[in-house]
């Protein structure tokens, strides 16, 4: 069982392909280990056993007869709560939606279904993915498997949590503020936030639309960059429901000439300076890069600096009309979301120098591209916190509340660990678009830095 958990996603699915090992086989050892760490974590909270192993027998006797499902046949999976699963219960964590089964997959899970992934659950999430620690009302908290007593990020914690701890070979989330690379990081496990307009966000409890609508995108997370880069392809491009998504080809990270890149890097944001470990591991990675013939400078883009206030100011905007208007679709009459004590209507006139400002600041992140191909710096201020330690000000999160407003792609992968054992990711942004960039810079840096040990 240990040896098949320790695999990666494109192990799994070759070893598979090959009859080396069997889907069933696979699926048993994952759900074994479910049952091991998951009452400490709390990390999945919808567990489809059954129908897990229905279909996985199914893809073994489907391979025997010649029929493959795709890249991903035999191979399970989680999904984040927040994504509407046929069959299963899709909370979203609010009490509101605690009954609710939705009727059909949302867009990624049916394409991930389609190339023969099997789900074998939900994990967890804070509600309606609107908080920076994976707690809500439904189903408590979600725990740090290197440290119970940390949260292991949000909104996606639930599933960085059980894929770092070998319960699941990926999952599917979303990223919203740093919902996908803020979890990534507290865990020590590698996830990518696609370019806005990338990947469909139909079927998701934060719908797409609105005025904020390129903040939120959907993407894999999982322990090997290879494995970003087999299910990234899988799940873009247009559904013909979410009216943004744009038929973008998508590159391929090995066809990349990693010494041909311009690789600008910064430490602090001159928001808030992150703490000396999180430089540290910043500074290791580029002195790898600088040391193997690569250009790199110290340089951030100008005008970073700006990046929480317009945020704040953004989801502030509408006076929490949004999160209420969601709350009552949902049903939900008590709830725990932090947002909506933020929240403060503009006027019209404070709301059109907003716009302009969040405009002015986009076109000067753009700008910087001109000279530069890849971004290298922190993810947070800090390593993951203890549960319950967030409060109003969350300037240390301001480094992926960047990438948000701008749309632009970025992995986050591990590139160190704490004095006290805990995870330290770097993000690695490139232009709208090439997602290839970042994910050849990824698996480089993975390679040169990595394995981290112990291993959980």
């Amino acid at each position: 069982m240990e040896k098949i958990i320790k695999l990666s996603v494109v192990e799994i699915a070759t070893k598979i392909q090959n009859k080396e090992i069997s889907s069933v086989e696979v699926v048993d050892a994952y759900l074994k280990r479910i049952k091991e760490v998951n009452p400490k974590l709390n990390a999945l909270v919808q567990l489809d056993e059954e129908n897990a192993r229905v279909n996985a027998l199914k893809a073994d006797e489907d391979l025997e007869k010649g029929i493959n499902h795709g890249v991903l046949h035999g191979v399970p999976m989680t999904l984040k709560d927040s994504f509407d699963s046929k069959g299963i219960v899709s909370a979203g964590g609010t009490l509101g939606r605690v009954n609710k089964i939705p009727q059909i997959d949302a867009t990624v899970i049916s394409r991930l279904k389609n190339s023969g992934a099997i789900l074998l659950g939900k994990t967890n999430t804070s509600e309606l993915t609107l908080s920076y620690e994976t707690h809500n009302l439904v189903y408590g908290q979600t725990n740090n498997p290197y440290d119970l007593t940390r949260i292991p990020g949000g909104s996606s914690g639930g599933a960085a949590a059980i894929v770092a701890a070998y319960g699941s070979p990926f999952d599917i989330g979303s990223d919203y503020g740093g919902s996908l690379r803020y979890p990534a990081h507290c865990c020590g496990v590698n996830t990518i936030k696609p370019t806005s307009g990338r990947v469909p966000r139909t079927g998701h409890i934060l719908p797409f639309g609105g005025i904020l609508d390129t903040f939120q995108q959907v993407g894999p997370i999982a322990r090997s960059v290879k494995d970003l880069s087999l299910i990234l392809p899988i799940i873009t491009g247009p559904d013909g429901i979410d009216p943004s998504i744009i038929p973008m080809p998508l590159g391929i990270p090995d066809k990349v000439d990693i010494k041909q890149l311009r690789v600008a890097f910064h430490t602090s944001n001159g928001i808030l300076a992150p703490s000396e470990e999180t430089s540290e591991v910043i500074n290791k990675a580029v002195s790898i890069m600088a040391a193997h013939d690569i250009d790199v400078v110290e340089k951030r883009p100008d005008g970073i600096e700006q990046s929480y206030e317009i945020m704040m100011n953004l989801l502030a905007a509408d006076g929490g009309a949004s999160i209420r208007r969601l709350l009552k679709e949902s049903g939900t009459q008590e709830h725990s979301i932090p947002w909506l004590k933020y929240s403060k209507a503009m006027d019209f006139d404070s709301f059109d120098s907003l716009m302009m400002k969040w405009s002015e600041f986009r076109s000067t992140m753009t700008s910087f591209f001109n000279n530069y191909d890849v971004v290298i710096c922190p993810v947070n201020a800090f390593t993951a916190l203890p549960h319950d330690a967030i409060r109003d000000d969350l300037r240390a999160f301001s480094y992926t509340m960047t990438y948000n407003l701008t749309g632009f792609p970025v992995v986050v992968i591990r590139g160190g660990t704490s004095k006290d054992g805990l995870p330290i990711g770097i993000q690695i942004i490139a232009q709208p678009w090439r997602e290839d960039i970042a994910l050849a810079v990824a698996e480089y840096l993975e390679k040169k830095l990595g394995p981290f040990l112990p291993e959980l």
